[in-house]
């Protein structure tokens, strides 16, 4: 590990053995020793990772990315060479617990994020190479960019775990499928949210997020929707003197009765009151949203 006041450009390394790290950013308060993330730009040689069975030849500019300082699944030549990070898991978006276990993921330097993450941080380095500055004297704007630098690799570690628990694509309708079905069984709670449904069937709100974006809707207007077909199936069983509009929004999660009033007559082109008159009438309706 480099030493305090060090230059933080001298960190590039064989990865045969020790390699030094460019600390990205200082840990906080009581972070534990073993609380970091450890980042490497592969810049030459000959490496593979191995990952379920399959070794796959890295590129210059591809990212390693683990929760060990050598990763178990890294087939490398001493040769090959490596700018290491290491980050503060303090500072990525991903839950801790799911950074703890990391085993060597793989991201592509040539495409996406991790092109994006790739450049960004050989730039940071070799500004700092210029700088020839120790860590601790390099000026301000320097951590605003290190943060910029974890902003990235939060965005790239998130999509990379996401690919690597997403269902076959024989199993996302069904998830779907789950999905629709919680959330029918929890209309009724005010508190329903992306969040809480994600939580419950173990996945991230951005997964979720795109499970709904493949059916055209997302996940709140998807939610209102439902609520909006209960509501007016109900006010249409439901007498005036009975129950209000009011008491029905509330009961399927609306909060607000003037809110709902509006997204009603928005959706189905006549208010919650004109509905429940006519549809509660015998006979024959002429108003059918």
């Amino acid at each position: 590990m480099p030493e305090t006041g060090r230059p933080a450009a001298r960190a590039r390394s064989q990865a045969g053995g020790g390699p030094a790290r460019i600390d990205l950013l200082p840990p906080p308060p009581g972070a534990g020793r073993d609380d970091h993330l450890h980042v490497g730009v592969y810049r030459q040689g000959t490496a593979l990772v191995r990952r379920r069975g399959v070794d796959t030849p890295l590129e210059p500019g591809d990212l390693l990315i683990s929760s060990a300082p050598q990763p178990s699944n890294l087939l490398h030549a001493v040769s090959s060479t490596f700018l290491w990070f290491r980050v503060p898991r303090f500072y990525l978006a991903p839950a801790r617990g799911e950074l703890a276990h990391l085993g060597g993921l793989r991201a592509p330097g040539s495409t996406g994020i991790g092109s994006l993450a790739s450049r960004f941080l050989l730039e940071l380095a070799t500004w700092e190479r210029a700088s020839g500055l120790p860590h601790h004297q390099l000026p301000a704007f320097r951590h605003r960019l290190a943060h910029n630098a974890a902003d990235l690799l939060s965005l790239l570690i998130t999509d990379l775990l996401e690919k690597e628990t997403a269902p076959h694509p024989a199993t996302r309708a069904e998830l779907l499928s789950r999905i629709r079905r919680h959330i029918d069984a929890n209309l009724m709670d005010p508190g329903l949210s992306p969040e809480r449904v994600a939580r419950a069937h173990h996945i991230s709100v951005r997964y979720l997020h795109r499970l709904f974006q493949k059916e055209g809707v997302t996940v709140g207007q998807w939610v209102r929707r439902r609520r909006l077909e209960e509501c007016r199936r109900e006010l249409a069983r439901t007498p005036i003197r009975t129950s209000t509009v009011a008491a029905v929004a509330h009961r399927w999660g609306f909060i607000s009765a003037a809110h709902f009033s509006r997204v009603f007559r928005d959706a189905f082109g006549i208010s919650p009151s004109q509905w429940q008159t006519h549809a509660s009438r015998p006979g024959p309706q002429d108003l059918m949203p």
